[in-house]
């Protein structure tokens, strides 16, 4: 089981997201640090376990935000202090002036579901990206949005491909089981992340048991539900 630490930027800082609701997420409150400023919240994390991989949401991008804060450069800073961890990056790509403006040869770009409008939308960008593409399939608190072939096929799916179950994140209410079974059902030799609701180690075993590969993380590590020691065994399991 591979654990993916999550930041959420919106405006330079590290926020709470919790249940997709963008327009009332707060400056992040952690048991890790004092600080919600992004690079003193990855040095938390990386004090808990070496992660291999961090996932980066820039709101601002998503959001289509007019903001003189520029994310480019504290996701720069992030990478000079950590230069071996591998970046999956959600900037809310929908076309190749997007693909442009944040593509970087040690970033995997994250394509969301939500910000393409069809199939043939992600194709261009598919042969636009030389980087690995990680694909984001999204369940917006009202449901599922984006296009149905990605629900209804592995075809156009990537290696990597996150389950993101926003009505679950930041909540800890435990993961979404009715939505994982029919993405790992549908999947083949591809490694499915689950996003949302992870609290504990019972929710990684009950991911486990599915056949997820991992999980990205936020909440738990946060509030020190996920230590050390659990992701060491994890590791050794």
């Amino acid at each position: 089981m591979r654990i993916i630490p999550v930041i959420d930027l919106l405006e330079g800082v590290v926020v709470h997201a919790k249940q997709g609701q963008r327009q009332h997420y707060q400056p992040i409150v952690s048991s890790l640090t004092t600080s919600n400023k992004p690079l003193d919240i990855v040095k938390a994390f990386m004090e808990i376990y070496p992660f291999e991989t961090l996932y980066i949401a820039d709101l601002n991008a998503i959001q289509r935000r007019n903001s003189s804060v520029n994310h480019k450069a504290i996701i720069a800073e992030i990478k000079q202090a950590f230069p071996k961890l591998q970046i999956w990056l959600d900037a809310g790509i929908r076309n190749r002036m997007d693909v442009t403006l944040w593509q970087s040869p040690d970033t995997s770009m994250v394509i969301g579901t939500e910000s393409i409008q069809s199939l043939e939308e992600y194709q261009i960008l598919l042969n636009t990206m030389p980087n690995k593409v990680v694909l984001s399939l999204d369940y917006m608190p009202s449901g599922y949005k984006g296009p149905g072939e990605f629900i209804q096929s592995h075809q156009y799916w990537p290696e990597d491909v996150i389950v993101m179950t926003l009505n679950h994140v930041g909540t800890q209410q435990g993961i979404a089981s009715s939505t994982l079974q029919p993405m790992v059902q549908l999947s083949y030799r591809h490694h499915l992340y689950a996003a949302g609701g992870v609290s504990n180690h019972n929710d990684i075993e009950k991911l486990q048991s599915l056949g997820v590969h991992g999980a990205l993380v936020a909440t738990a590590l946060h509030n020190k539900q996920i230590d050390s020691q659990i992701l060491q065994q994890l590791l050794e399991a």
